[in-house]
């Protein structure tokens, strides 16, 4: 979504003049001015606050502030950024963690006039009572709570109206601010500002979209069929539109409320054990995963299962992606690096031409030992995963987003386990869903389906190559190209060649003579009978004796081979 100002509208550029001026505000001045070239009678600096790191960027908090202040969309970047710890160093993702997405309700008639022009009734023809506060408000959408005329409660999540061009325009202005900052400071093109608006440009538009998030409950409705222990609420999809989800209200408590779940009877380390293989099968057999699973958002039922709400965020991994892990995971269970190794190699994380493999070895090994063996009340995921993001920023690693989500997943998951008392370790949970998922790689489905898909990639290339070679030839021709040739290696190639042409040629003497002298010894023609003393007087021809003598050759001629070949060790 680039840009031109040309294409800019007034209401733009006037919020593009706020966005200067809370820049100036902060103490962005010489930022602004290196951006822009004016610094326009910007304010001095908030006295006593810490402008600058060490490092000279600027302090996390400056960056914070700002965030805060520019609004939602940007808010939700910084929250964004505050999930790429492959690119930004902790202290500025301590610091953008603190963004809440959180703002006053809209009016309770807006969020009518949104549900009537979607479902194109009266609210009161649509549900039998509907709660007019809110019980959830964020930036994007707020949640309340209604009955419908069946008697079933239900939970109604609404996209604010209007946000959808709001963000729209300001997604323009961060594409230029992206811009002007990868022109002007390194630092923006080692982070790939540019890169970091696209990312936030694909997640939000799908938050903005009640469809997808519909779509993913019924997914983990599938998915947990069969599973007793894990309850995912019903989508209405008659009530549900682009911008309203209407789905089942889930009454239970709260997975951090240990004492009400004791007081129901329910063990809490038993919970811990359900949230931790549902997470396994989510990872393992699923490869779909909820990505946000706090506490407010993993309710307790009162029979003891436990129910996952709010899909709004959630990651996905393929076949490939989901067997890398799995190995992994193994890796990590038994001590097997080269198993580690091999697959972070196989996921494309880790380059031999650009990292020293043998140094990432060691500084791996050291950092994953000190952990093992040990319960989640004696180890801490987080402590793993900064440990690794500093193994990232160290060898400049990136990670695909759905890693990254996976791995904050991982935390939030080790923090409800702690909240529980589980002394349950993520890793022996987790080893027999990897090996029952490495097992099905190699089942007939999953191989006819590898096959498949293999044959499709290869006619692929194969349709491609011929335009490929074609194109490469014609710039050669018109001298935009030239082809050069290195061979190596064909020093003995003559003697090699020559030794195996006279080894064919020797075989096909051997079978010549086979077949001849089995020809002439069966025949009825005598030729020059003659008789020899031996053992008596015995008549024998000139053709029998050539077909004996024939025999006698071939096999000389064939023990001699077997030897030559067997001394080269190349039978």
């Amino acid at each position: 979504m680039r840009f031109s100002r040309s294409q800019y509208s007034v209401a733009g550029l006037r919020r593009f003049g706020a966005i200067s001026r809370v820049l100036l505000k902060h103490g962005f001045g010489d930022v602004v001015e290196r951006l822009f070239g004016r610094s326009g009678g910007r304010p001095k600096a908030p006295q006593g606050k810490e402008l600058l790191l060490r490092s000279g960027f600027p302090s996390p908090r400056r960056i914070r502030l700002v965030l805060e202040e520019l609004g939602p969309s940007f808010i939700k970047l910084g929250q964004l950024m505050s999930t790429r710890a492959d690119i930004f160093p902790p202290e500025y993702i301590e610091e953008l963690k603190k963004l809440q997405d959180s703002v006053p309700p809209i009016p309770y008639r807006e969020i009518q006039g949104v549900i009537e022009q979607e479902l194109g009734k009266p609210i009161g023809k649509i549900f039998a009572e509907f709660s007019t506060e809110s019980i959830a408000a964020a930036s994007v959408a707020q949640v309340h709570l209604a009955r419908l005329f069946s008697g079933e409660k239900v939970a109604v999540k609404v996209i604010r109206p209007g946000i959808d061009g709001k963000i729209r325009q300001d997604i323009r202005l961060m594409y230029l601010l992206a811009d002007k900052i990868e022109k002007s400071f390194e630092i923006g093109r080692i982070i790939g500002a540019t890169n970091l608006v696209k990312e936030f440009e694909k997640t939000i538009f799908k938050e903005l979209d009640m469809f997808i998030e519909a779509g993913s409950i019924e997914k983990f409705a599938r998915n947990f069929a069969q599973v007793e222990e894990i309850y995912i609420p019903k989508v209405y999809w008659d009530y549900t539109t682009k911008s309203i989800l209407v789905m089942e209200r889930i009454d239970g408590i709260k997975m951090d409320q240990v004492d009400a779940i004791v007081a129901r009877g329910i063990d809490p380390k038993e919970i811990a054990m359900i949230g931790l293989r549902s997470f396994s099968r989510q990872l393992m057999e699923f490869g779909f995963f909820h990505a946000d699973p706090h506490p407010g958002n993993t309710i307790v039922l009162p029979d003891g299962r436990v129910s996952l709400v709010d899909f709004g965020i959630t990651g996905y991994l393929d076949d490939e992606m989901m067997r890398q892990i799995a190995n992994l995971f193994l890796g990590y269970a038994e001590h097997d690096y080269d198993m580690v190794m091999e697959a972070l190699w196989d996921a494309g994380l880790i380059d031999e031409q650009s990292m020293d493999l043998n140094s990432f070895r060691i500084d791996l090994k050291d950092v994953s030992e000190s952990f093992y063996g040990r319960s989640l009340q004696n180890i801490s995921v987080r402590d793993v995963y900064d440990q690794v993001m500093q193994l990232v920023l160290k060898y400049q690693i990136r990670l695909p987003r759905n890693l990254l989500l996976l791995f904050k997943t991982f935390i939030q998951t080790e923090a409800l386990g702690k909240i529980l008392g589980s002394d349950a370790s993520i890793l022996e949970v987790t080893r027999p869903y990897a090996k029952k998922l490495l097992q099905q790689g190699y089942d007939a489905r999953k191989l006819y389906k590898n096959i498949g898909r293999d044959s499709r990639i290869i006619g692929g290339y194969l349709k491609t190559a011929p335009r490929y070679v074609h194109d490469i030839l014609r710039q050669t021709a018109a001298g935009k190209q030239r082809l050069e040739f290195h061979h190596t290696g064909f020093e003995s190639l003559d003697a090699r060649f020559e030794k195996g042409i006279n080894r064919l040629t020797v075989g096909l003497v051997i079978a010549a003579s086979i077949i001849a002298a089995a020809l002439i010894l069966n025949s009825s023609q005598k030729v020059l009978e003659f008789a020899i003393p031996l053992a008596g007087t015995h008549n024998i021809s000139i053709t029998a004796l050539l077909g004996i003598v024939g025999y006698v050759i071939a096999t000389i001629l064939g023990v001699w081979l077997i030897v030559s070949i067997l001394r080269s060790g190349k039978l």
